[in-house]
């Protein structure tokens, strides 16, 4: 199998209809449907024979290993460790934390990002970035022993990007680590741990376009290695002997990745992270931002629509808009749309209920949620239109 990237490696597979809910899964682009397919006819058992099959798959899954390190900016010494998505990666991490670790975690997370970590200390979603720093450098100079900051590189419901590299220095500067959500990051920007200054990051394959079923943690290694296995379970033991309890663990990634890997996943998003890094994303950024713009803009002219937002109408974001509808029903809605119009979007509180129910208005329990549109690769200006007529005729 290979990693060769072509022109068409991120053309998106489907089409018949608009979708616009990419922050809840993007569709598979084509390198991570033909990495799948060149690996099926070999495919076999990861780091479990001696036959043909099990070592082309064990040699196909560590070279995505690798080539998804590459992508995240891994320094010497970090470790990529495949697990089932982001919620599995953070929950991951939340295990392989040091006894009394604190957690300094802010209140607008997706809930993957809120609610795994013990002995959390959280904070109020501020409304700038400067307020953002300024919080989590109050918290951290009065905490003693671990710490841990985590906090999301972009908003799911807003798309909003937060100021991830200065809450790092904040971090560092008070002997913390930081921990970044990257799900909807990933997807838009670059993510390296080498320049944000991250300790960790969490990622998920589905939201990038690999839509297999794996996601990724990767950063640095002593946490994990002087963890408990994540998994208790075949791959994670290195040494089993006859009495309970008589287990050596192994070291490396494959401590916390017990049982067979989801060897299909790994390629096909370490696919996509090598079509990634050879294409020219800061192309594919400004073509997002002018989607963004045009869809901002025909959105002011929706009665009953207002965009929320955490930092205010002028932040830097990612292809993600929610929107508060006045009297109407973001589920009817979003309904209508996809039966009507054939366009699929979200509606509800998106994983992220206290942000939901802030930026809603609604204190007693955010019942309806928000309309949520977003999109990525493969998104045209026709399909922002055709959302914003439906829209209208609605």
């Amino acid at each position: 199998m290979s990693l060769a990237v072509h022109t068409s490696d991120l053309d998106v597979i489907g089409a018949g209809f608009v979708h616009l809910d990419y922050a809840a899964t993007a569709p598979c682009v084509r390198a991570a449907a033909d990495a799948v397919n060149a690996l099926l006819p070999s495919y076999g058992s990861v780091h479990r024979g001696t036959g043909p099959r099990s070592q082309t798959s064990t040699l196909e899954y560590e070279r995505a290993r690798d080539v998804i390190a590459d992508f995240l900016g891994c320094r010497p010494g970090d470790q990529v460790v495949f697990t089932r998505n982001t919620t599995d990666a953070l929950n991951l991490l939340a295990r392989a934390l040091p006894p009394g670790t604190t957690t300094v975690v802010f209140d607008g997370e997706h809930h993957a990002n809120l609610l795994p970590w013990p002995n959390a200390l959280r904070l109020r979603a501020p409304a700038s970035w400067a307020e953002a720093v300024t919080a989590a450098e109050r918290a951290l100079r009065d905490l003693d022993g671990p710490v841990l900051l985590t906090v999301t590189g972009a908003s799911n419901v807003t798309g909003e990007l937060w100021p991830v590299r200065e809450l790092a220095e904040v971090a560092h500067r008070h002997g913390a680590r930081i921990a970044v959500d990257a799900a909807q990051l990933a997807p838009h920007v670059p993510v390296s741990l080498a320049e944000l200054g991250a300790d960790y990051v969490a990622l998920s394959g589905h939201k990038l376009y690999a839509p297999f079923g794996a996601g990724v943690l990767a950063g640095r290694a002593d946490w994990l290695d002087a963890a408990p296995p994540y998994l208790a379970g075949g791959g994670a033991s290195a040494h089993v002997g006859d009495r309970a309890g008589d287990v050596r663990w192994a070291a490396g990634p494959a401590r916390h990745e017990g049982g067979t890997p989801n060897l299909l996943g790994a390629v096909s998003l370490a696919a996509v992270c090598a079509a990634l890094v050879e294409a020219d994303r800061a192309a594919l950024r400004a073509h997002e931002q002018e989607l963004l713009a045009h869809l901002r803009e025909g959105l002011r002219r929706v009665p009953g629509a207002a965009e929320v937002s955490v930092f205010g109408t002028g932040s830097e974001r990612v292809g993600i808009v929610s929107l508060a509808l006045d009297g109407r029903d973001p589920s009817a809605v979003a309904t209508r749309l996809a039966d009507e119009f054939g366009i699929g979007v979200r509606a509800g509180k998106f994983c992220a209920h206290p942000l939901v129910r802030r930026l809603s208005g609604d204190s007693a329990g955010c019942a309806g949620g928000l309309l949520r549109v977003s999109f990525g690769l493969g998104t045209t200006f026709e399909d922002i239109d055709r959302l914003l007529e439906a829209l209208a005729a609605l």
